[in-house]
C-alpha cells in the first residue's frame, strides 16, 4: 500500500472514530427523534386531521410547515449558555424503575405547574433541570395552541360578519398572522409530543442502562442518538408510519392527565426496548428495530393529531382579552364586536 493510500485509510478510520465519539458523548435530549422522525410526526399528524378543523390546515403546505417547525427546538441548540440551560431539560423526564422522578413525584402525582414540580423535587434534594420537565413542555404548547385557535375563531367570525365590515381588512390580516402562528404552535407541540413517544426520553436509562443494577445484562452502549437518528433515517418509511397511525382517541379527561397517561405508556416500553436491543433487534437487516421505531413514531403522530383536535375543541370555550374579556362564543354568535379587545385598548 502506498503512502497516499495509507493516509486516506487513516483519515477514514479517524472520521469513523470521531463520529462514534460524538454520538457517545451526545446528551440524552440531543436530537430527540432526529430530523427524519420529527418531520414525519408533524407532517403525518396534520395530514390526518379531521375535516372540521380550519381549512388552512388542510393544505400540503401546512403539513410541510408543521413538519419543518417540529425540528425547531433542536435547531436552536447552541444559541448560548442561557438558552441551552433553560431549554435542554424540556425534552425529557427521568422516570426511575420505581416509577418516581428521583424519589419525588410520579407521573400520576405531578402538580399543575413546573414551579410546584421543581419545589417537590428540591424537597428530595433534586431539581427539575436534572430530572427534566417534558410533561410541562407538552402541556404548555397545547395551551398555547388552544389559545391561538380561539383567536383564529374570533377573527374568522368577525371577518365574515357584515356588521363589522369597517374593520374587515384588519380582521383578515390578523387572521393570516394567526394562521402562521398556529403552524408554529403545532410544530413546537409536535416536537415535544414526539419526544414523548421515544422511550429513552422518559427514563433514567436514557443512553444505555447506565450506573444502575443490571442483572439482565442490558446494553450500556451509548445508543440513544444512533437509534433515534441514523437508524430511523435508514430504516423507517413514512408509508409504514402512516399505516400504523391509530384512530382518534378521546380520553374524556383533563389534558394533563392525558399527557401523563401518554408518557406512562411510553415508559412501559423501556424494558421491551432494551430486551429488543439485547436480542439483536438493531442489527442491520433485523426487522424488529425498524418495527419498534415505526410504531413509536406512529404513536407520536397519533397523539399529536389528537391533541390538535382537542385544542381546537377547547378553543370554542375560551375567553380572550381583558377589560373587558370576551367569550369566543359571543363573537361567533355576533353578539360582541371583538375589534376593541383584539386591536387593543391599552
Amino acid at each position: 500500500m502506498g503512502e497516499a493510500s495509507r493516509q486516506t485509510g487513516a483519515m477514514k478510520r479517524f472520521a469513523v472514530l470521531a463520529l462514534s465519539a460524538a454520538l457517545a458523548a451526545a446528551p440524552a435530549s440531543a436530537l430527540a427523534w432526529g430530523s427524519t422522525g420529527h418531520r414525519m410526526i408533524g407532517e403525518i399528524a396534520v395530514r390526518a386531521l379531521p375535516a372540521d378543523l380550519p381549512g388552512f390546515l388542510h393544505t400540503p403546505e401546512a403539513a410541510l410547515d408543521a413538519g419543518e417547525y417540529s425540528r425547531e427546538p433542536d435547531l436552536g441548540r447552541g444559541a448560548g449558555k442561557a438558552w441551552d440551560s433553560d431549554r435542554d431539560s424540556a425534552h425529557f423526564i427521568d422516570l426511575g424503575d420505581d416509577g418516581t422522578i428521583f424519589g419525588g413525584p410520579t407521573l400520576a402525582t405531578l402538580p399543575p405547574t413546573r414551579e410546584a414540580y421543581d419545589t417537590e423535587l428540591r424537597a428530595v434534594g433534586q431539581d427539575s433541570w436534572k430530572a427534566g420537565w417534558l410533561p410541562y413542555s407538552i402541556l404548555d404548547q397545547y395551551q398555547q395552541l388552544a389559545r391561538d385557535f380561539a383567536y383564529w375563531r374570533v377573527l374568522a367570525a368577525a371577518e365574515a360578519n357584515p356588521a363589522w365590515a369597517e374593520h374587515r381588512a384588519w380582521f383578515a390580516a390578523d387572521r393570516r398572522r394567526r394562521e402562521a402562528l398556529i403552524l408554529v404552535d403545532i410544530g413546537l407541540l409536535s416536537h415535544f409530543v414526539g419526544d414523548g413517544s421515544q422511550p429513552l426520553h422518559v427514563t433514567v436509562h436514557f443512553n444505555g442502562w447506565g450506573p444502575y443494577p443490571n442483572p439482565q445484562g442490558y446494553s450500556t452502549d451509548k445508543l440513544h442518538v444512533p437509534f433515534e437518528g441514523p437508524f430511523v433515517r435508514a430504516n423507517v418509511k413514512e408509508a409504514d408510519v402512516v399505516a400504523d397511525v391509530a384512530p382518534f382517541h378521546d380520553c374524556r379527561c383533563a389534558m394533563q392527565q392525558r399527557i401523563e397517561d401518554y408518557l406512562a405508556a411510553t415508559g412501559r416500553l423501556v424494558i421491551p426496548f432494551y430486551e429488543m436491543v439485547k436480542a439483536g433487534g438493531l442489527a442491520a437487516g433485523d426487522p424488529r428495530g425498524t418495527a419498534f421505531a415505526t410504531r413509536r413514531i406512529a404513536a407520536g403522530a397519533s397523539e399529536l393529531r389528537d391533541e390538535i383536535v382537542e385544542a381546537w375543541r377547547m378553543s370554542e370555550h375560551e375567553t380572550l382579552g381583558y377589560k373587558p374579556a370576551i367569550a369566543v362564543s359571543d363573537v361567533e354568535a355576533g353578539r360582541v364586536d371583538p375589534y376593541p379587545t383584539l386591536y387593543g385598548t391599552d
